[in-house]
């Protein structure tokens, strides 16, 4: 099997030093084994996805040494294969619609009876609303528009125990560190999936898919064999992990790495525009100079 990494930016801003030390991370595994680099485009929030930035990725990417092959993975090209991966799911009664917005989960979460929210990998721990509210194997699965869908996690758990064979696919093995230095195999527990992750959402309002679905989905269909990204996707992992053991998709290997930090310890984001990759180059920086500066 070939050694595959990739590299799966937004276009919804400028590059950054974050985005340069994953793209050469994953970039330098995939050379260093004699594999391939991927790109992939992350733009299924179509509402902030602008051309501009697409175009400005190639160029930056490319002026880092980048090298990809030309085919281009869209994650907005690739509906059909999300929806059929939902179809699936909803047919096995594992999803349900869910009308609650931020506001509503917050002050559910919040409730008196509940005590302070309990943050999970995909934010606050969703208190589930919606969960009962109809019989998802008997009704027609609501295209999103004005409804997410979400991964009934109870059920989940319950279909993976009953599939013997989909055990040892709740594992993961990893060869970065999480935040706090984790490496090596992980088990994934099933009986504190319900409790401390939750309906995490696999379709987003007006969005048809959910970076949770994507991500495992397009891996999945690009062969890639090593994910390389940030350490604070660590926590999220056995959410792919679940998705991967339900649709019965392969499991890559994960490195999670370092981040890239301000002055202050603060993770960078793409509103960071004083560390635009853009503005290193106007500045006469080096595609060696943002090595140096990253620790690569």
């Amino acid at each position: 099997m070939t050694f595959k990494t990739r590299f799966a930016p937004s276009p919804t801003g400028p590059l950054h030093l974050g985005h340069a030390y994953s793209a050469l991370v994953a970039h330098d595994m995939a050379i260093a084994h004699g594999g391939t680099f991927l790109l992939r485009i992350e733009d299924i929030d179509q509402a902030r996805a602008r051309l501009e930035w697409e175009t400005q990725i190639f160029d930056d990417l490319a002026w880092l040494g980048v090298r990809w092959p030309e085919a281009v993975m869209r994650q907005s090209q690739r509906q059909q294969a999300y929806n059929q991966a939902l179809d699936t799911l909803w047919a096995r009664g594992l999803l349900f619609a869910c009308t609650c917005n931020r506001r509503d989960i917050f002050a559910a979460a919040q409730a008196p009876q509940e005590g302070a929210p309990l943050i999970g990998p995909d934010g606050i721990v969703y208190p589930g609303t919606c969960r009962d509210l109809h019989n998802a194997t008997h009704a027609q699965m609501p295209r999103p528009r004005n409804v997410a869908l979400r991964l009934d996690m109870a059920a989940a758990v319950q279909a993976l125990q009953a599939d013997q064979s989909a055990r040892p696919l709740l594992e993961f093995s990893e060869t970065g560190s999480g935040p706090n230095g984790e490496t090596g195999q992980f088990d994934v527990h099933y009986d504190t999936l319900a409790e401390t992750v939750g309906d995490v959402v696999l379709a987003r309002r007006d969005m048809g898919t959910s970076y949770h679905l994507s991500v495992v989905l397009d891996d999945a269909e690009q062969g890639i064999t090593h994910v390389v990204r940030g350490r604070d996707l660590f926590d999220a992992t056995q959410i792919h992990v679940v998705l991967q053991g339900l649709l019965g998709l392969p499991k890559p290997v994960y490195h999670h790495h370092a981040l890239i930090r301000d002055q202050a310890g603060k993770r960078l984001a793409k509103r960071d525009d004083a560390r635009a990759i853009r503005k290193y180059r106007d500045d006469g920086c080096t595609p060696e100079d943002i090595r140096r500066m990253i620790g690569l």
